[in-house]
């Protein structure tokens, strides 16, 4: 094969497609075409004619800024990619976005970007094919693999996703760094000057290095090494020239402006091309694309003839399994709880007990916490820990590690499984850029947050939430559920587990009163009504979480004195907003006093509202203190509530 002529018009076809756009990433390009032409044509274990078959080597560009390349390299190994799309590289409604993303261009694994984030995703992606492995008899058996650069590596994120990978031995997930000394800024070394092979082997990894990243034959024996390593993931530096063969090539000033009408001119002399960027590559394509599909058919056909044997051999809850990693998977949650009677409790325990339930139930959900199990009480009874002993387990320890655990999940949901992770409400700034691109991605991740109040007490301000709440819920296209009671905790998790969409579900530690009134059927549209007025309409209360019993309770309480309130319960305000005008009115109907109860920022309430008195919540800091002495201090105890409530309607 012409391994020289095809980089060529890797690199060629990146430079075009930057250079039409007038936007977009030439070093890294330049740099690393090598690597991912080698990746892709010697080892990378894919279809492009079938870019969704599960068995997919899975390839993470974590240097997302590179996506110029990856188009290329895409497009050369015969993907459903064409000249046109490469042509509207960076444009609204393209195959071809600035930054790959998931489920738009054919090939892309996952949307990436923000730097660290694809480490730590392909991690989650390589445990889950660990986990797959084992309960498929080996059917499953895909390798991870990512191309980072220095950015990625700063970040800290990806040493929280390596230092658990290197624990979990994860010897299918190989990363292939991109070193160029350089950084957006300048040179690396003035922010970046560690030893990082040393770091990586210190972290239980196999480590490698080529020496001249030009050499595609020196970056196959690297990859074709890793591949033999089993037991550890494996790292490999190799040493390329940012911008190389451009005039500004070994420098910043080419790791994201466009080059120059000049620079491209030599650059053709260079690399041998003495046309259009975008031509006379027919051939070399053609010769790329064959060249995978003669290596990987045969391989694939073997694959395929063990997957028909298995999935005749198997039993029905193993193969109905096997078949939703590629499509939706419908739970029947209620139907588990149908004659369940759940004691007053912490909402906490009661979540215990509802997800053993559903992970018995459920070979697809599993997940962990933030080594925080004992008190978000997610631990799942029944089954092992995930680990180099046993990948079939389902309670992964993540560590202290709430930037990589988000980010973990988000891979796993990735390939095809129903993750969950979990920490405390007031830790959810840690996880804020995966839940970011769980809903950018709309991935079906969910994130458990308990310790959902001030009413921590003595834990204090840092561990008590107040903006969180308002932050999660601004979050485009991301299902945040604060249900009050047990109904609607299962509510929420028949919801979460059949609209595919990412969620936080936030519980409380705190003990919780369950309703009567209550419903799970009614948690999917997001608000409905837990007391309605006896008599004439006198106001609304609209309440969340372990509020609605205390707006049940005041209702009751102003009904004696001849005012009678409606009780909204509203544990996913997005759903409720999606809802059909006419149903939103009918349950807030317009001209009637409405009031808010929620401990914790007003922010996104005051839609509902005539002003901010009307909202019972918190703009400052929580203190230090017992719960009910905190919430004294914040006069949000129950009998101020209801004593401003009172005035107010008075």
């Amino acid at each position: 094969m012409n391994d020289e002529k095809i980089i060529s018009a890797i690199k060629a076809l990146s430079i075009a497609q930057i250079s039409k756009a007038k936007s977009g990433h030439p070093g890294i390009a330049l740099g690393a075409a090598p690597i991912l032409y080698t990746l892709y044509s010697k080892h990378l274990n894919v279809d492009p004619l079938d870019d969704k078959w599960i068995n997919r080597d899975r390839f993470v560009m974590s240097a997302g800024h590179g996506s110029a390349l990856l188009y290329a390299t895409l497009y050369m190994s015969g993907f459903d990619i064409s000249i046109k799309d490469l042509k509207e590289f960076r444009q609204i409604g393209s195959k071809t976005p600035g930054h790959p993303e998931v489920f738009v261009t054919p090939g892309v694994d996952a949307s990436t970007g923000p730097l660290g984030q694809g480490v730590a995703l392909a991690a989650g992606m390589a445990a889950s094919q660990k986990f797959l492995k084992t309960k498929f008899d080996g059917l499953i058996d895909y390798k991870t693999y990512v191309l980072c650069s220095e950015g990625d590596l700063m970040e800290g994120i990806s040493y929280e996703a390596c230092s658990l990978a290197g624990t979990l031995k994860l010897g299918n997930l190989i990363v292939l760094y991109d070193a160029n000394n350089v950084t957006l800024d300048g040179d690396a070394k003035k922010s970046f000057n560690e030893d990082v092979l040393r770091r990586f082997e210190a972290m239980g990894w196999h480590t490698d290095v080529v020496l001249d990243g030009e050499n595609h034959l020196l970056i196959d024996m690297a990859i074709s090494k890793a591949k033999r390593i089993v037991d550890k993931p494996s790292f490999i530096e190799i040493k390329t020239t940012i911008g190389k063969g451009s005039l500004l090539e070994g420098t910043n000033k080419v790791h994201g402006s466009v080059l120059t009408k000049e620079d491209i001119r030599q650059l053709k002399d260079k690399l041998k091309i003495d046309t259009d960027l975008f031509k006379n590559i027919t051939t070399l394509r053609k010769e790329m694309a064959t060249f995978i599909k003669i290596r990987v058919n045969h391989d694939k056909k073997k694959w395929e003839t063990k997957y028909n044997a298995y999935v005749n051999s198997c039993d029905e809850e193993t193969k109905r399994f096997l078949e939703s990693l590629n499509q939706d998977k419908r739970y029947d949650v209620t139907r588990l709880f149908k004659d369940t009677i759940f004691d007053d409790d912490e909402l906490r325990n009661i979540n215990q007990k509802v997800i053993n339930v559903i992970a018995d139930n459920f070979p697809a959900f599993l997940g962990g916490s933030a080594d925080v199990s004992s008190s978000t009480r997610t631990y799942l009874n029944n089954f092992n820990d995930f680990s180099a002993e046993d990948y079939g387990a389902k309670n992964i320890w993540f560590g202290v590690r709430e930037h990589a655990m988000g980010a973990f999940i988000n891979g796993m949901a990735l390939s095809g499984l129903r993750p969950f992770c979990a920490t405390f409400l007031s830790f959810s700034d840690y996880l804020k850029p995966s839940i970011r691109m769980a809903s950018l991605m709309n991935l079906p991740s969910t994130f458990i947050f308990t310790h959902d109040s001030v009413m921590v007490g003595e834990d204090g301000p840092t561990h008590e939430p107040v903006e969180q709440l308002a932050m999660l819920r601004s979050i485009p296209n991301h299902y945040v559920y604060r249900p009050c009671d047990a109904n609607e905790l299962i509510g929420c998790w028949q919801t979460i587990l059949n609209n595919d969409k990412p969620s936080s579900l936030v519980v409380a530690r705190g003990r919780c009163k369950n309703l009567s009134t209550t419903d799970p059927i009614s948690v999917k549209k997001g608000a409905y009504i837990v007391r309605k007025e006896k008599k004439k309409l006198f106001a609304i209360i609209i309440a969340t979480g372990t509020e609605v019993s205390l707006a049940v309770d005041i209702a009751e309480k102003l009904s004696l004195k001849g005012m009678e309130i409606r009780v909204i319960s509203m544990p996913c305000v997005r759903l409720f907003d999606e809802q059909p005008r006419s149903y939103q009115e009918e349950i807030l109907p317009i001209g009637y006093k409405t009031f808010v109860i929620e401990r914790a920022s007003k922010f996104g309430w005051h839609k509902y509202v005539y002003n901010d008195k009307y909202i019972m919540g918190i703009d400052e800091f929580g203190y230090s203190g017992k719960p009910n002495d905190v919430l004294e201090k914040l006069k949000l105890d129950d009998d101020t509530i209801y004593k401003r409530i009172e005035k107010l309607l008075k």
